[in-house]
């Protein structure tokens, strides 16, 4: 599977847009600012039916206008292309469509055209708190398993109706409990499965990604990723039983698998407290390369990698090997961000792979004459 033209009008700092890539790389150089990382985030769109930062909708449309739109076609084992488009308008609702037709459900969309980015905002996996770990293997289990991602939306408008129940007991003074009961059984089965899939997750995961650290890294510390959650030791009625006094108290639900934690370790230490900056980096590279091969495995293709300007404080030869290795046949195609042209034109003059690089600038795109 690959992209192989990309449409933007009116989002973030592109007025328009209309680009062809290679099935292998394609490279955006130019200096920060000019627009090099809207492009992934337009094909991030493409995939996840969202922005990779997490940016409320309208606020993508570029200023000035009241609309924006991406439209992708891609081709996949040799059927005829499919196009994805997304519309957003200022005062609407999203548009999500598939060859003209529009999903009912945007979950439906979510592992038909996959791709995994990698960001210099992936520090947050390590430096910030246990709901980003959370959504990082959501997001990962639920591009390959439609079961999985059915009970995360359901167990998740179940917390919403709990939530607003505690809030309600607490100010009315009064707790109705067999309405509590009521929701409470309904999470026990999604909540139940869902640990379950976390656990089978990084249990398979961490062999890939042990693998791509070292590759990285050239070290040979011993990297691991624990998956922490209370209905490991205790059903969900139990947790749930536990915490209602705390609950009341506080007008949320404090137990339940929204409170999974991922912990990230190097030589059996946090990687967050214990590991340098150079480890970090490297750690969450490669978390994403073992997305990416774990994606592949499951789905049966190759999804989209974006690299967003991960270069910095890679050594050159990391950064060659780095492309070597994701211009090989395990890798399929690969979008890269990068301020230093003459770094692109150096690697590209020692490998054999087919690319393209587009210079970028003032929010255009104009492929370079090779």
């Amino acid at each position: 599977m690959y992209l192989s033209r990309l449409q933007v009008t009116n989002f973030k700092n592109y007025a328009l847009a209309d680009i062809s890539f290679s099935e292998k790389i394609n490279c955006f150089v130019g200096n920060n600012g000019e627009g090099k990382t809207n492009l992934l985030d337009a094909i991030y769109y493409l995939s996840y039916t969202r922005s990779y930062f997490g940016n409320i909708d309208a606020q993508n449309i570029r200023h000035g206008e009241d609309f924006f739109a991406i439209h992708g076609t891609f081709a996949r084992n040799g059927n005829a292309p499919d196009v994805v488009s997304c519309i957003q308008k200022a005062t609407q609702k999203k548009q999500f469509r598939l060859n003209k037709k529009e999903y009912e459900r945007l979950s439906d969309h979510i592992g038909l055209f996959p791709c995994v980015m990698i960001s210099p905002y992936d520090r947050d996996l390590i430096n910030e708190g246990s709901d980003i770990r959370r959504k990082f293997i959501d997001m990962v289990i639920s591009q390959f398993d439609k079961v999985y991602l059915g009970s995360l939306i359901r167990y998740s408008r179940l917390l919403e109706q709990r939530n607003a129940l505690l809030r309600r007991f607490t100010e009315n003074r009064h707790v109705e409990h067999d309405m509590l009961s009521l929701i409470d059984e309904q999470m026990v089965v999604p909540a139940a499965e869902i640990c379950e899939k976390r656990q089978h997750f990084i249990n398979d995961f961490l062999p890939i990604f042990s693998h791509y650290f070292g590759f990285i890294s050239s070290r040979r510390e011993e990297v691991g990723i624990r998956y922490e959650s209370q209905l490991l030791e205790n059903s969900y009625p139990d947790c749930v039983k536990q915490s209602l006094e705390k609950d009341l108290a506080v007008r949320y639900s404090t137990a339940g698998i929204h409170k999974d934690e991922l912990l990230f370790e190097i030589g059996g230490y946090p990687v967050k407290r214990f590991g340098s900056q150079g480890q970090q980096k490297s750690f969450v590279v490669a978390l994403k390369l073992a997305q990416y091969d774990f994606t592949k495995a499951r789905l049966g293709y190759k999804p989209v990698l974006l690299f967003d300007d991960i270069f910095d404080k890679l050594d050159p030869s990391r950064v060659e090997q780095l492309i070597k290795l994701t211009g090989d046949e395990n890798f399929g195609q690969v979008f890269i961000t990068d301020t230093e042209p003459e770094r692109i034109r150096r690697i590209f003059n020692t490998l054999q792979i087919g690319h393209k690089v587009f210079r970028i600038a003032g929010g255009e795109a104009e492929a370079f004459e090779e």
